[in-house]
């Protein structure tokens, strides 16, 4: 094992995934005492509605955005490696005019479209105007150009300052408004004045970089990106997958609210809150390891072993952290949300299946975007999707918010088993 500390990709792999980590750990423990806070100020019930219509705002994104940081990553990485910053600065300006459109458009649609379909997803018709308010983040919350920018010049740590910043801020303003007896709608703008600060301190972050290093100027806004050889096409399938991602997330708490009410929503974030830290060591090497892999050469036996020790490190860190879940997830549960929570304690035992998905799948995506097959990961998440809403309806009739996630660890399975399937062929065919 010494030996692959050797590997200059993997010891860059382990710092920048050491400053996500670090980054993660501080807004993960903030995040659950947010939740705990809220969760206690104001009951199952409010708790439930308050994450029914942010996720509404959050599916609406989803749905809608580019994930333009990965164009950014895909095309101007490659050029920064061999010190053409023209095509980094290109692909910079398709990302952004590709935020501002789907920001715009996704926040003009989510808007219209709520009055009539807000029941469905259970949001009651007193909270509307709550939601459409919150709606309008919309702009800012999908953009992903200023992480595109950073990862692309290797300052992870900027965005770990970031990534930490905000929830230190909303779990503070929360323990306020709890102090204070505050009510729904103060919970509601201390969510909206949070997002909204972090969205934008990381595009301040992301424009002092470009100005340091004198990088600011040609970065147009285009949607012509001529001089990017098939980035529309890229565009389309990373923007289609997000879309599908988007189910695995704030669109099956918004299916669960539906289905099962927001009492139902809000056990079901309190459990995939819980289960979701152990998920993050996939998730941030994840994130690291896509810049990394987009630069070497995928006919060589390194990027395939890189791949390896991520997934060796993502194991350990994971099962570790499941572990842990599993046997504190109980009382942890009573002590920080209270007993009538409890409920979200069988609603773990279930979801703690995907994190160890994740570990199997965390660099499947990336490898295939990085062998230009953005359609691989499209199909897969399309199939696992389709899995999931097809058995939701039934296994929620059937068994509750256990049901709703037994349908989502059944979702997730199919799509990793998608995504090995169609990397194995990959291997075969490039290292032939």
């Amino acid at each position: 094992m010494r030996h692959w500390f050797k590997d200059a990709h993997f010891r860059s792999l382990l710092k920048n995934s050491g400053y996500l980590a670090a980054s993660k750990a501080v807004a993960a423990v903030a995040g659950i005492a947010t939740l705990a806070i809220a969760g206690r100020g104001l009951g199952v019930e409010l708790f439930g509605m308050l994450i029914l219509i942010t996720s509404y705002a959050k599916a609406a994104s989803g749905l809608s955005k580019f994930q333009s940081w990965q164009l950014i990553v895909r095309y101007g990485g490659q050029a920064l490696v061999t010190g053409e910053h023209e095509e980094f600065k290109a692909s910079t300006g398709f990302a952004f005019a590709l935020d501002v459109l789907s920001g715009l458009g996704g926040m003009l649609v989510a808007v219209m479209l709520l009055p009539f379909i807000g029941r469905w997803f259970g949001i009651d018709d007193r909270f509307l105007w709550l939601a459409m308010l919150y709606c309008t983040l919309l702009p800012t919350m999908g953009a992903a150009t200023p992480i595109g920018v950073l990862r692309a010049l290797d300052r992870f740590d900027l965005i770990s300052w970031q990534g930490s910043g905000y929830p230190i801020v909303r779990a503070v303003l929360s323990a306020i408004a709890f102090a204070l007896d505050g009510g729904f709608e103060a919970y509601v703008a201390i969510w909206f004045v949070t997002e909204l600060g972090g969205d934008l301190y990381m595009w301040f972050l992301a424009w002092r970089e470009l100005r340091r290093r004198g990088m600011l100027e040609g970065i147009r806004p285009t949607l012509r990106p001529e001089t990017l050889p098939g980035a529309w096409r890229f565009a389309i399938h990373v923007n289609l997958t997000s879309s599908l991602v988007t189910a695995w997330g704030p669109v099956a708490r918004l299916v669960v609210g539906g289905l099962l009410g927001a009492t139902g929503a809000g056990l079901f974030r309190v459990a995939s809150s819980l289960t979701d830290s152990a998920a993050k060591p996939a998730d941030l090497l994840s994130k690291a390891f896509y810049p990394e892999v987009v630069r070497m050469d995928l006919k060589t036996k390194k990027p395939w072993n890189l791949m390896l020790r991520g997934t060796a490190m993502a194991a350990f860190a994971s099962i570790l952290s499941v572990l842990i879940i599993l046997v504190v997830g109980k009382p942890l549960i009573s002590l920080l949300f209270g007993k009538e929570f409890i409920g979200a304690y069988p609603i773990i035992l279930v979801l703690i299946i995907a994190p160890l998905l994740a570990i199997i799948s965390f660099p499947l995506p990336s490898m295939l975007y990085a062998l230009d097959r953005p359609d691989a990961p499209l199909t897969a998440r399309l199939i696992g999707t389709i899995l999931f809403f097809v058995t939701v309806a039934p296994l929620s009739w059937s068994f509750g918010v256990i049901g709703a996630a037994l349908a989502f660890v059944i979702g997730n399975a199919a799509t990793v088993i998608v995504l090995v399937f169609q990397l194995f062929r990959e291997y075969r065919r490039v290292r032939a």
